[in-house]
């Protein structure tokens, strides 16, 4: 069975860094592209980034570029997400999805697995 667990996530003050974690199971790292979203009270989900062998390095959105990076960790089989500089318009509930052809895409209901959200608070 395909699962995705987020975590990781937490109170931080603007400025700060968090890094979430989305552990695998049922699939291999590289079999599927994973990406990471978010969804703030009131506002669509959000594509942040995506990684996949197929298409090579992480790929990012505009509004997070050069602040957050995502990494895989084979031995976890796992993908994290490293977030700096912090806003308090980051704070969402964020999640991370798996895409089954295996190629990147920032279409939200693209992404064929879920797994539960964690919550990031960013305090001013």
């Amino acid at each position: 069975e395909v699962q995705l667990q987020a975590s990781g996530g937490g109170l931080v003050q603007s400025g700060g860094s968090l890094r979430l974690s989305c552990a695998l199971s049922g699939f291999r790292l590289d079999d599927y592209a994973i990406g990471w979203f978010r969804e703030a009270p009131g506002k669509k989900r959000e594509w942040l980034s995506c990684t996949s062998l197929k298409d090579g390095g992480p790929k990012y959105a505009d509004s997070v570029e050069g602040r957050f990076t995502m990494f895989n960790d084979y031995a976890d089989n796992s993908v994290n997400l490293q977030m700096n500089n912090l806003k308090p318009e980051d704070a969402a509930v964020y999640y991370c999805a798996a895409e089954r052809t295996g190629y990147c895409t920032r279409v939200v209901p693209a992404y064929d697995y879920w797994g539960k959200g964690t919550l990031v608070t960013v305090s001013s």
